[in-house]
């Protein structure tokens, strides 16, 4: 079991949240002085309704 279940969970979350729109990976590596992001998503597509029905989240990717 994973010593931060609720991380596992968040990352899992946004991920099935976020694929339709973009490329989700988590845990990637970074080179500065942060060595890895928990979560990075690139949008392909903002799919109107989706965005919509995501809330805060859809307003957040939309900035």
């Amino acid at each position: 079991m994973t010593k931060f279940p609720h991380d596992q969970f968040a990352k899992e979350y946004l991920q099935e949240l976020l694929s339709p729109l973009g490329e989700v990976e988590t845990s990637k590596n970074v080179t500065a002085e942060v060595r890895e992001i928990d979560v990075w998503f690139q949008p392909t597509s903002f799919e109107g309704e989706y965005v919509q029905s995501l809330g805060l989240l859809g307003k957040l990717l939309r900035i």
